[in-house]
């Protein structure tokens, strides 16, 4: 390497290092002046003189902030606080195609939580006309048979109108999130000849349930539901 690019190196390493810098002081600073939603940070030029650095990097650390959510942009008032959409932001990343296969296990095992556990949400929030609509969802699907154990589009519809009936919308975007992840797995390959069935709890049973049932008896006919899923791809 000559002397010219070996200083060109240099200045984008330590360029790079201020930015990082700059950026976690102004996420500190943000958070001392106890800015709330909707508020106004500093102008570019008074963060500039306040920390001692360039406009340059200033901007840079505050691209930073809006790809973070941190920040957005507003008519007549320049950059404001916000509320991140985080899995939004993590919708981004999570690319089916560079998941290894033990991240993938990991998300499913996530899932298999989340909907294990969303039983007293939907028993306290679930109304008739949620019990009709499932009914409707269900009376299309085939038996739990072998080759109908795992039905991409069954599922999206059926777990999708549960999350929505839990009313937590954080919990249905996470779904949506992985959503995509649940289409490659189906897709790919990986899923493995369906093994000798344990004993099935279908999306109808998992209806009737939810109209006549427990909690109790939720968690433990979803899990049930899900595990044989998980044995196509894991076991």
């Amino acid at each position: 390497m000559n002397l010219s690019a070996l200083k060109n190196s240099l200045k984008s390493v330590d360029t790079s290092s201020l930015v990082d810098k700059v950026e976690a002081n102004l996420v500190e600073l943000l958070q001392h002046s106890k800015l709330k939603i909707g508020d106004s940070i500093p102008k570019e030029i008074e963060l500039a003189e306040t920390l001692g650095v360039s406009r340059t990097v200033i901007r840079e650390a505050l691209l930073r902030l809006r790809m973070m959510g941190l920040i957005e942009s507003k008519k007549k008032k320049g950059a404001v606080i916000t509320s991140p959409d985080l899995f939004g932001i993590m919708s981004k990343s999570m690319n089916p195609h560079i998941l290894d296969q033990e991240t993938l296990k990991e998300i499913f095992e996530i899932r298999l939580v989340l909907e294990i556990g969303m039983a007293d949400l939907l028993y306290h929030r679930i109304t008739k006309e949620d019990i009709a609509e499932l009914k409707k969802i269900v009376s299309n699907e085939p038996p739990a048979a072998q080759y109908h154990l795992f039905n991409i589009e069954h599922e999206i519809t059926f777990h999708g109108k549960l999350y929505e009936i839990t009313g937590n919308k954080t919990m249905k975007k996470f779904q949506k999130m992985l959503l995509p992840v649940f289409d490659y797995v189906h897709n790919s390959g990986l899923l493995k000849k369906q093994p000798k069935l344990k004993t099935f709890v279908s999306h109808k049973e998992l209806v009737k349930i939810l109209e006549k049932g427990t909690p109790e008896e939720f968690r433990n006919g979803m899990r049930n539901h899900l595990e044989n899923h998980f044995a196509r791809l894991f076991e």
